[in-house]
């Protein structure tokens, strides 16, 4: 049963999803209704959304609009309750590129031995609680809980450009919630959960499943759910385990080790195996490039020229803003390293902040991200490191107040117990 906040938060969706259905905003709807289902995978009001919303977008996108749809009638069937009404036919399946994501509690059954089944429920929804979380910050999507286990689409039904990244930054941030969770329950129960994480990416056919009464309307078929969970049987406690595929995807964005051939269960001929460390410290494609090698800047002369010139003023005491814009792919990154380069010898500073879609519901992410970078925060570093890291860089230029330590401490989520008043 999920929390009181986390109730909140899904009848929060559902009713915006309800508003957006008599809006006709059937995109709104189907965001809604995978949020709802990143929480609760088993809600059915948030299946008859989606599947109102895949129907109506079929619908408008193949068929002539009817004297109907033209005074601003919505083409679904509603229930007095406002919901969507199930559909007759089920969408045709499809062939996707999907990432699948397994992730398992390890020593389950010890912990049934050890616990009450209803302290037991508690302790698996809070951990369930936490991969969920995880999961809805990145956009994937629960297919199942398997009792401890979590089946986890990135790629479906929503895709991305980048979905391999996002199951990997959500398996991380996965085994990063689960030590807050430990530290509450070594303290409550003296127990401490781990958990084994497998990532696979490769071709599936997605779509409805099932007979009679029991339809699974978001299931997939394939090799890459099976090996996924491989996976995780030879993911190590606290562990993010990849296959060769999806390493090759991932590359540059993160820290990967091999781990060898494996021989995997069910699975025909051996596999490289990676075991994931860390992000790493590239943000974009671009500087994945970077880090290889790039190609010769061809054809940028009069805007290489504008910014030089633009430089020169600078330096002579006029300040400048340049606005650099354009569609993306045709080469703003690749003209900003090339002026960078240009000024190598000439003194100047430079900072870079950027924006990122996995964090969309925190407006100072850019701010954040680059405070913690420029304090050399880690993934696993303890509050109490943290902190000192702060004091000691705010004491370089002699602004570790009281004031200022706190201040900064709140702003980047880092608790200073009594060390500091409030």
């Amino acid at each position: 049963m999920a929390s009181d906040r986390s109730k909140r938060r899904i009848e929060r969706l559902l009713d915006e999803a309800d508003e957006a259905v008599s809006q006709l905003d059937w995109e709104l709807v189907r965001n809604r209704a995978q949020a709802v289902l990143a929480f609760e995978p088993d809600n059915s009001d948030a299946v008859d959304l989606l599947s109102a919303a895949d129907r109506a977008t079929a619908s408008n996108a193949t068929s002539v609009a009817s004297p109907t749809a033209e005074q601003g009638q919505p083409p679904e069937s509603v229930s007095p309750a406002g919901r969507p009404t199930p559909s007759v036919t089920a969408p045709e399946a499809e062939r996707r590129q999907l990432t699948v994501m397994f992730c398992d509690l390890q020593g389950s059954t010890a912990l049934s031995q050890q616990l009450d089944p209803e302290e037991l429920r508690d302790v698996i929804r809070s951990y369930q609680e936490v991969c969920a979380g995880a999961v809805a910050q990145f956009d994937g999507h629960i297919a199942k809980y398997l009792g401890d286990g979590l089946l986890i689409y990135f790629g479906y039904p929503q895709a991305h450009e980048d979905d391999p990244q996002r199951a990997v930054r959500s398996g991380l941030a996965i085994l990063g919630d689960m030590q807050a969770l430990n530290a509450h329950l070594k303290a409550d129960k003296g127990l401490e959960l781990t958990v084994r994480i497998g990532v696979h990416t490769g071709l599936v056919v997605a779509g409805e499943m099932g007979g009679g009464d029991t339809l699974e309307a978001l299931a997939i078929v394939g090799e890459t759910p099976n090996v996924a969970a491989r996976l995780q049987e030879a993911a190590g406690p606290n562990a993010v385990v990849i296959s060769d595929i999806t390493a090759n995807l991932i590359q540059g964005f993160f820290l990967c080790e091999t781990l060898g051939f494996h021989e995997l269960k069910g699975i025909s001929g051996s596999m490289e195996l990676f075991g994931v460390l860390s992000e790493g410290g590239a943000q974009t494609r671009f500087e994945v490039a970077t880090a290889a090698q790039l190609t010769p800047l061809v054809g940028r002369d009069q805007e290489v020229g504008l910014l030089i010139d633009r430089w020169e003023q600078v330096e002579e005491g006029l300040g400048q803003v340049v606005l650099i814009s354009g569609e993306a792919g045709i080469g703003k990154s690749r003209l900003l390293q090339g002026i960078n380069d240009g000024l190598a010898g000439r003194q100047h500073i430079r900072q870079e902040f950027r924006c990122s879609p996995y964090h969309q519901n925190s407006a100072l992410h850019p701010i954040i991200d680059f405070m913690e970078r420029w304090l050399g925060f880690r993934r696993e570093d303890g509050p109490e490191e943290k902190l000192v890291k702060l004091e000691g860089r705010l004491g370089e230029f002699s602004v570790q107040t009281p004031e200022a330590v706190p201040l900064l401490a709140g702003f980047l989520s880092v608790a200073v117990g009594d060390a500091y008043p409030r």
